[in-house]
């Protein structure tokens, strides 16, 4: 019979037993409430892998006495998600509540996420989602509306630490791993709670006697990272990336673009920050630059990796070579600066729409003519602004 992989085996049963996370879990947090009063609510947890979020949506589901349906948006399709709702439907007539935890809800399409509302809306079924990416690019507004967006963190490396003692404790074997070889685990895991009990796990297949790092570097086949998604580096590498591009210098730009990559750095989050750059920094100079960076966060949307590491090295190469130009970003921090200072200036009467005969009578869009290119001889600044220059 197949041996069940230890890090199912630790799963936390109880929110008691969860490892982290205390904002959500603490007393009065919101999680701790949702199991106090078994008021399921809709949630779309965001965060790392292995951060938790489907043993948080098994322990509330348990919890509150519900039926726990679990889907992934990997693997399903309409058909799966009918047959859920049907589900679900004998559930309410019996009075037992259903929860569906949609995993990876953010490779849904918008149709598919759509399907899920009504459901939603009428407590036939309480949806849990689970996505690694920005719910604000990925989900659904009108499924963000209905669901309380919580957000993961990485875990800790004392808490990966305590995760690891906690397994060696349950499995009787904590005198077999050196605390140097627990701390390099924790180092290897990148806060995902899965991959270091993965690594332990073969560790310990490996070795009889003692576990050391030395076993452990064997066992999981990488060296330590000095790259941390959430931490310090990864500002300083994507800062180092984008001061590279603006300073023409596409060697700099490559090398930290390599390195993140290889980091495992969300590929959609570098397309994101070129987008930005190609009107930030390039402008007017270069105005197709923006559309060459929007497609390549299209195509890394479409294609992931590995292969969108072609499409990452073409594009930040091309912005890195681009003039630069910075003027249409200066005009809009000066165009807010000016609104801020004049938030109530009023509109000039020619300039303002004139649907009615009481309205043109007054001077509403007195002498505008419908032309290409027209230009008022009052201009079109309010009156107190008028000689105010933004561009």
């Amino acid at each position: 019979m197949q041996r069940v992989p230890l890090a199912e085996r630790m799963r936390p049963t109880t929110l008691d037993e969860v490892i982290g996370q205390t904002h959500l879990l603490n007393d009065g947090e919101i999680l701790r409430q949702i199991v106090k009063r078994k008021e399921p609510v809709s949630l779309i947890l965001w965060g790392p892998p292995g951060s938790g979020k489907t043993t948080l949506a098994r322990i509330i589901a348990s919890e509150v006495d519900a039926e726990f349906v679990e889907l992934s948006a990997v693997t399903s399709g309409k058909k799966d998600v009918e047959k859920v709702i049907e589900h679900a439907r004998q559930n309410w007539n019996l009075q037992i509540r259903t929860i569906l935890f949609v995993d990876e809800i953010h490779r849904f399409n918008k149709a598919q996420q759509d399907a899920f509302l009504p459901h939603v809306e009428s407590g036939l079924i309480t949806l849990i989602g689970a996505t690694t990416e920005n719910p604000s690019f990925e989900v659904i507004n009108p499924l963000l509306s209905r669901s309380r967006v919580l957000v993961l963190e990485p875990l800790s490396k004392s808490e990966i630490i305590n995760i690891l003692k906690r397994a060696l404790k349950d499995e009787k074997k904590t005198k077999l791993v050196t605390p140097k070889a627990l701390d390099y685990l924790a180092e290897l895991s990148g806060g995902d709670a899965r991959v270091a009990l993965g690594n332990l796990e073969l560790s310990l297949s490996m070795n009889e006697v003692k576990v050391t790092p030395e076993i452990v570097k064997v066992a999981a086949q990488k060296r330590v990272p000095g790259y941390d998604k959430k931490g310090e580096m990864h500002y300083n590498v994507i800062s180092a990336f984008i001061k590279s591009m603006r300073g023409s210098n596409v060697d700099a730009t490559l090398y930290y673009l390599a390195r993140m990559i290889d980091a495992g750095e969300d590929p959609k989050f570098i397309a994101r920050r070129m987008v930005i750059f190609a009107s930030e920094d390039i402008g007017l100079a270069g105005n197709g630059a923006l559309g060459l960076a929007l497609s390549a966060f299209q195509a890394v949307e479409r294609i992931g990796m590995p292969e969108s590491s072609y499409i990452l090295f073409h594009v930040a190469t091309a912005l890195a070579q681009s003039k630069k130009s910075r003027q249409t970003t200066s005009a809009m921090y000066a165009a807010q600066s000016l609104a801020k200072q004049y938030p109530d200036s009023p509109v000039p009467l020619h300039l303002r729409n004139a649907p009615t005969k009481l309205m043109k009578d007054i001077g509403y869009a007195q002498d505008y003519k419908w032309e290409a290119d027209f230009k008022h001889d009052k201009g079109f600044m309010p009156d107190d602004i008028r000689d105010k220059k933004i561009f």
